[in-house]
């Protein structure tokens, strides 16, 4: 209850983006699909809405998963991990064909979810270290001085002795001891005091200059020996029909449990030390208890499993009966996207309020072709549409960092200032339209193979042009690649 009163607090919806907002975000990199993007910040906005309810309420309203159904290059992919990069949430994506690769299951399902938590572990490091850094880089500059400039000799304190320990040890006042009223010399132990004062004012002061230096970048390329974490790990080979990822074992903790950690020294130049000595500065003052547990939460509160190509594992029933290892694959996909509980080596991991995002174009296939218990988890069902030539004149202008715009950025590394027409977008749209209805229907891809087939020899001849400004026309876009459009045999193989 304590959980959930917190969340309430601090009102996650506050936060949280809108789904028009979330909508509004999408159409800068994605070009159409607005059912497609409606339901996905539907399905985002509810997450923030669970986190506002009662404890009890929340583990009722499970998540709302869904199915993108459409053809190959139409933005199935490219909308799931844009939504996960607005949201900051943990996001991975999988393929559900390559669990039929081995034997009739394949690869443990059960890895998608450790491969996610594994996602947020780096996450939430990168956090924490961006949040220490100040510190670490504290430590490394103190570090690094020690190894250009270490403290010298006689002003290390080394250990006294057993028999040095007793000789300073105050004796009791012995009254029968006659007190001379007058000083018999000068005061050695004070001198020595002195002196060594002096030194350590001088070391101190060489120190600072280095210090300055060192902040200067003055020192960068100077060699130093630093001290290096080394471990020699054993070999082990492991038979095992489902991998090393069934066991569950982490052999590396296991190892460095058993084996002492052992330093070497190595001579690298101040600005390599600094990259080494910073990270182990960083991971000093991290703690691994807190970002695991961050993650783990992180994970089941507002993880994203893309399924991808699940359409591969929809078997059809034929005269021949099922087929084994797909239907085998849906059934141990279900009790994860069900809710379950996966072990990994950070902790179980609850799988139960993981948002699953499912595509695949299913072209010989339908979703009522999966089995009725998993197409009950995917609910809600959007068909991405097939994109024309409108679309495609779209994609190459209006997204942020447009396919336009990169190939002109790339040309003016070469000092070449290119200038792309509306009437050559206009025909490379409806090029990539015509190629995709003759050919094979890849979507927006298509836009990529004939874009790079039309830079080919501006690429190539670039660094030694001496008109550095080129104007790119429908005259210029028909000569490169009108003949190959027409050849149906040189279309299938070149674009």
């Amino acid at each position: 209850m304590d959980r959930s009163k917190a969340k309430r607090e601090k009102n996650p919806l506050a936060s949280a983006l809108t789904p028009r907002q979330i909508v509004a975000e999408l159409d800068k990199y994605i070009v159409g699909q607005f059912e497609a993007k409606r339901s996905v910040a539907i399905a985002l906005r509810n997450r923030a809405r669970r986190q506002m309810l009662e404890e009890d309420m929340q583990n009722e309203v499970s998540p709302k998963n869904i199915i993108m159904i459409g053809s190959t290059g139409v933005g199935k992919t490219e909308i799931a991990r844009r939504l996960a990069s607005l949201v900051d949430a943990p996001f991975i994506k999988v393929e559900a064909s390559k669990y039929t690769e081995i034997g009739y299951v394949g690869r443990d399902v059960e890895s998608m979810i450790r491969d996610l938590t594994e996602t947020a572990i780096s996450r939430v490091k990168t956090e924490q270290t961006e949040a220490v850094e100040e510190k670490a880089q504290e430590s490394t500059e103190e570090r690094l001085l020690d190894c250009i400039f270490p403290v010298p000799r006689s002003l290390q304190r080394r250990p006294l002795s057993q028999d040095e320990e007793d000789l300073d040890e105050p004796e009791e006042e012995d009254d029968g001891v006659m007190q001379l009223p007058f000083d018999m010399g000068g005061d050695t132990e004070t001198e020595v005091e002195e002196a060594r004062e002096k030194e350590r004012n001088r070391y101190l002061k060489t120190r600072e200059k280095f210090r300055e230096w060192l902040r200067q970048g003055r020192l960068e390329d100077k060699p130093v020996e630093i001290n290096v974490k080394h471990q020699n790990m054993p070999f082990v080979e492991i038979f095992s029909p489902g991998g090393i990822e069934e066991m569950d074992i982490n052999f590396k903790d296991m190892f460095s449990n058993i084996l002492p950690n052992q330093t070497k020294k190595r001579r690298v130049p101040v600005s390599e030390a600094r990259t080494i000595l910073m990270q182990e500065e960083s991971e000093k003052l991290i703690d691994m208890d807190a970002v695991t547990n961050e993650s783990i939460q992180r994970v089941e509160d507002s993880g994203i499993v893309f399924l991808d190509e699940i359409d591969k594992i929809a078997g059809r029933e034929s005269r021949h009966g099922p087929d084994i290892s797909r239907e085998g694959v849906q059934r141990d996909i279900l009790p994860i996207i069900e809710g379950s509980t996966v072990a990994s080596k950070y902790g179980a991991v609850r799988t139960h309020h993981i948002l699953f995002i499912a595509a695949g174009a299913f072209h010989v296939s339908s979703p009522s072709d999966l089995i009725p218990e998993l197409q009950g988890r995917f609910p809600i069902r959007v068909e991405l549409k097939s994109l024309n030539k409108d679309d495609f004149k779209s994609i190459l202008t209006e997204p942020k960092n447009a396919l336009v715009k990169q190939y002109a950025a790339l040309l003016s590394t070469e000092g070449v200032e290119a200038t792309i027409t509306e009437d050559a977008i206009d025909e490379i749209a409806a090029l990539a339209f015509q190629v995709n209805e003759s050919v094979e229907d890849i979507g927006a891809r298509r836009l990529h193979t004939i874009m790079e087939k039309l830079f080919e020899n501006l690429f190539f001849d670039a660094p030694n042009f001496e008109n550095k400004h080129i104007t790119i026309d429908a005259a210029y876009v028909r000569s490169e690649l009108s003949e190959i459009v027409k050849d149906q045999d040189l279309s299938r193989y070149i674009l």
